[in-house]
């Protein structure tokens, strides 16, 4: 078990106080967007083995089999394939997308034949890795996330009474569904930037005066969410394209899931992230950074669908584990409540990240050896398989276990008392 030394992504729509607040510190008046946990070599985590702080991707770079397990290796290659987070949003995030893995194979190869920076702004394919990813609240959690059906946005856009957007509603009705979000989208992030800012000024305007009749709350909590967008990017075509989107209320415990090619943008809340170890993003508004538009819809999957709200559910009798399932091999996102009373037993044959959210955490391996993570604080355990004890020390711990999504070759160990 190795106590993870993390990174403090600084991003403008960070929360200035969410984060501090987990690991009860006083705030820096900085926003502090992302706690990264994991190898990503963008900010890799530092441990520290008795020799010095070294970082997790260089320790698992000397002896890849020995901290993944020969699995792992065999599947994902001589590196952790997942990338764990505490978001902590204040701001909306950008409108965005991830391609999936045999784009960004493409994607990136091209980007490297024709001589383009890895830090080039205009850069879009960072890694050769595709990026799916879950966020599971912790507080309750705001954004939107996949298309709307077009006739349903179009009855949106129509109750606005806004003119200028009348051929937007002509778009959505005049063509089939996929044909029609993409020629939505594209009239969207295609207007010239003087009626942009006028289409977002008018259109804020009407989101709130329609949140003021509207006939439910969560209604008129989308609207405002929608107009708020206005105030942080007033000239960005971000709001235009967010409308085309469903919005998501997540309450605590509650997961989103994000496959390639769904738009989605995360507006406010402080949550933990889990996703393939990538850092490919094409952008669709709502940002400063480069937007390709062209890149874009040829990646965006435009199906109208439900967003993927998943919640927590018994891994296997008896364990303590719940779990939050998708069909994605690179990770797996599971939570423990932990208590005084019992101890959890952790099977170690992948390599994981325990992060502990609340109370605090006692681990303890075969050896003896101890280790206590209060909020906010994380550990890396190497596929070694010695099985990791985990109770709590005050009676209300949580603890989130990050790790690949590979097959255990023998049956998890049950909880016991102590």
């Amino acid at each position: 078990m190795d106590r993870l030394m993390t990174t403090i992504r600084p991003y403008a729509w960070g929360s200035r106080t969410a984060i501090p607040a987990m690991l009860g510190v006083e705030p820096s008046g900085e926003p502090q967007a992302e706690l990264w946990m994991g190898a990503h070599p963008g900010a890799p985590s530092g441990v520290d083995r008795g020799a010095g702080v070294r970082s997790l991707d260089h320790v698992i770079a000397a002896d890849p089999t020995g901290e993944l397990g020969a699995r792992t290796v065999a599947r994902f290659g001589p590196a952790l394939p997942f990338l764990f987070k505490v978001l902590a949003a204040q701001e909306p995030l950008s409108i965005q997308v991830h391609p999936d893995l045999v784009q960004a194979r493409a994607g990136f190869a091209a980007e490297e034949a024709a001589g383009v920076p890895l830090d080039a702004r205009e850069r879009n394919y960072k890694d050769a890795n595709h990026k799916p990813e879950m966020l599971c609240a912790l507080e309750e959690f705001t954004g939107v996330c996949g298309f709307r059906s077009p006739e349903a946005t179009a009855r949106l856009l129509e109750r606005l009474g806004v003119p200028t957007l009348r051929p937007l509603v002509d778009v959505l009705r005049a063509r089939p569904e996929q044909t029609a979000l993409r020629q939505a989208m594209t009239w969207a992030l295609t207007r010239d930037n003087g009626i942009v800012v006028k289409l977002v000024a008018a259109t804020r305007g009407a989101l709130l005066r329609l949140a003021d009749v509207s006939p439910t709350a969560p209604e008129a909590a989308m609207l405002r969410d929608y107009a708020a967008l206005a105030d942080h990017h007033p000239a960005d075509p971000g709001l235009l394209s967010a409308l085309l989107l469903n919005h998501v209320a997540l309450v605590p415990g509650d997961a989103l899931f994000l496959g390639p090619g769904v738009p989605h943008a995360y507006f406010r809340g402080l949550g933990v992230e889990l996703m393939a170890n990538s850092d490919n993003v094409l952008r669709a508004g709502l940002t400063p950074k480069h937007i390709d538009v062209p890149e874009l819809l040829r990646v965006v999957d435009f199906r109208a669908s439900d967003p993927v709200v998943i919640r927590p559910q018994p891994a296997v009798e008896d364990t303590g584990e719940e779990l939050y399932p998708v069909s994605i091999d690179e990770f797996r996102l599971s939570r423990y409540r932990l208590g005084p009373e019992n101890v959890i037993s952790l099977p170690t044959d992948t390599p994981q990240i325990l992060l502990c959210t609340q109370g605090r955490a006692l681990l303890t391996d075969a050896s003896g050896a101890c280790l206590t993570l209060t909020s906010g604080q994380s550990c890396f355990v190497a596929a070694d398989g010695t099985v990791v004890h985990a109770t709590s020390l005050d009676g209300s711990g949580m603890l989130f276990r990050a790790t690949v999504n590979l097959p255990t070759r023998t049956a998890r160990p049950r909880s016991s008392s102590r």
